[in-house]
């Protein structure tokens, strides 16, 4: 079969101009970033707001493995699917970063006959909202220590400064550095660190804002460090706020793509799900519920991560209810949670793991009942989809459907969308539909107002299965310090492995008897959240020993080889 990039560039693609006016924009709203992007005017919010409101779908997923279980290939496949059913759909994903691009994962834009294009657009560089983020940020650091070398005006404690750098790359060697080095002119040596770019609390607060006033607002109240005394210093306070709204400014426009079938799709903010939110955001949710009948979005990683940060941070604050859930697996994933077989990313799967073994899927089943339960607990059905791959067997298929049936899916079907594209996502679209009509009573997992505590302790029993959690004495000062500084009552952002429901990247399954360990608890004060760092889980990923960057190259025609 031809590579996901071959089958991008079949693709026959429409001016952004007719993809924009034929869902419901208008012309003075579309804002071409050459012939096949385009920025979106906020002025369509206004527009639409009387419209009434399109069915809201989110795509999420088992725990998965290394490569991925084709979330995204399904959010625009299902998104197909509705269109062929004679829906008008809107599809919603977030911006990849760069970082996992070039270096294990691959790009973000779905695969084969079920993808956004141009491929090579999406994954490289989009319109820039990324390195505008990452241009924000670290002009609020360079500001911060430059005012902390030039009589410290804003009165900073060096050793207690919270905002740290930014990279778009997977840089472990950026991890923990020392700042301020080479003489007094240089600045005043100190601790510090790289994120990657897409961990900024800036690239949170870009999904979860409602319009530019709101995103100047949530900037301002970034708190960016502390005095000798233990004070907050915001951005507003060191009136950095305003400038880095203004080199954000066009990052606040979702981005207009198209999908191979010619159908919409707003790729907007890129926030990680392992350590941030991972949704995309709320201003293209906000548009696409009133231009379509079905609004399909993407919540980052596994149900326990991404689908929970959807329900209890995306939608807290944008204050829209899901109608349903699609729950994507595979066969392989499955099998991998039986403990019997390893992925490794570069590396060849198992033969075995390409053979009928019904009973190694039967044993890696909890993690799919658990995912389905994740869901549920928030009040709305869940459809699961089986991602097709060729080795997968009818027998293996049924098996996986009397299992997710069994644990409440409001249905089950295998999805061929990578094959076939909307055609192989006819199943899957009219189980959402049925879905979507019938009852449901969404509701968050904790209340906003209850202990910090809590919510951590909740999130971690319901959604993961522990037993408890560990909190070190560092996690209980700074909880015990948020609280008393009136942030309480933000929803949490649990930071922690995407490849397990534990904090453990090697208990695979549905683990159990064990307890959640919280090394530290951090203050996104201008997204609106609190995210405990669970385990070892890292805030700047790291490149392998051999990195998908090597195979990414020109041909003789100047054409982007090796994506995929």
């Amino acid at each position: 079969m031809k590579s996901d990039l071959e089958i991008a560039r079949t693709a026959t693609l429409q001016p952004i101009e007719a993809i924009g006016t034929a869902a419901g924009l208008l012309a003075d709203e579309i804002e071409p970033y050459g012939r096949h992007m385009a920025k979106v005017s906020l002025t369509a919010i206004e527009r639409l707001k009387d419209r009434p409101k399109g069915k809201y779908v989110v795509v999420t997923a088992i725990t998965p493995t290394p490569l991925g279980e084709g979330k995204t290939v399904n959010t625009i496949g299902l998104s197909l699917g509705l269109s062929q059913r004679g829906h008008k759909v809107v599809t919603c994903i977030r911006q990849p970063s760069m970082g996992p691009l070039f270096g294990i994962k691959g790009g973000a834009a779905g695969g084969g006959y079920s993808q956004v294009v141009p491929m090579e657009s999406f994954n490289l560089h989009l319109t820039g909202d990324i390195h505008a983020v990452g241009a924000a940020h670290n002009l609020i650091a360079a500001h911060v220590d430059a005012s902390i070398l030039l009589k410290n005006r804003f009165g900073f404690d060096p050793k207690n400064v919270s905002w740290r750098r930014v990279s778009d790359t997977n840089d472990r060697v950026l991890r923990e550095i020392i700042l301020g080095l080479g003489g007094p002119k240089n600045g005043i040596p100190r601790h510090s660190g790289f994120d990657i770019t897409v961990a900024s609390e800036l690239m949170a607060i870009l999904g979860l804002s409602t319009d530019i006033h709101d995103m100047r607002a949530r900037i301002a109240r970034v708190i960016l460090g502390y005095t000798p005394e233990g004070k907050p210093i915001t951005a507003e306070d060191t009136h950095c706020a305003g400038a880095a709204t203004v080199v954000m400014r066009e990052a606040i426009k979702p981005t207009l793509m198209q999908t191979m079938e010619g159908t919409p799709c707003f790729v907007h903010a890129g926030p990680f799900a392992n350590i941030a939110h991972g949704n995309s955001s709320i201003i293209a949710d906000q548009i696409g519920i009133r231009l379509g009948d079905y609004v399909i979005t993407e919540a980052g990683f596994g149900a326990a991560i991404g689908a929970e940060k959807f329900f209890n941070i995306k939608c807290r604050a944008s204050g829209l209810k899901p109608d349903a859930a699609l729950l994507v697996c595979t066969v392989r994933a499955l099998k991998m949670h039986s403990g019997r077989f390893k992925i490794v990313p570069g590396k060849p799967l198992d033969p075995a793991l390409l053979q009928e073994d019904l009973e190694a899927l039967r044993d890696g089943m909890p993690n799919l009942e658990a995912q389905i339960a994740n869901v549920q607990a928030h009040g709305i059905p869940v459809v699961v989809a089986i991602n097709q791959f060729p080795d997968d067997t009818p027998a293996e298929h049924a098996l996986i459907k009397e299992a997710a049936l069994a644990a409440g899916a409001h249905g089950c079907e295998v999805s061929e969308v990578f094959v076939k594209g909307g055609a192989g996502g006819l199943a899957i679209a009219e189980a959402i539909e049925k879905a979507c009509d019938a009852e449901s009573d969404f509701e968050h997992l904790y209340a906003a107002d209850a202990p910090v505590r809590e919510k951590i302790e909740t999130i971690a029993k319901r959604m993961y299965g522990a037993d408890g959690v560990d909190f070190s004495p560092r996690a209980e000062e700074e909880m015990d310090r948020y609280e008393a500084m009136g942030f309480g009552t933000l929803p949490i952002c649990m930071a922690k492995t995407h490849l397990s429901l534990s904090h453990d990247p090697l208990l695979k399954g549905r683990p159990t008897g064990f307890r959640l360990p919280v090394r530290a608890v951090r203050l996104a004060a201008g997204a609106g959240f609190l995210y405990p760092l669970c385990g070892k889980m890292m805030t700047m990923p790291g490149l392998g020993s051999k990195p998908a960057l090597e195979q990414v190259d020109l041909d003789e025609n100047g054409q982007v080889v090796g994506l995929f």
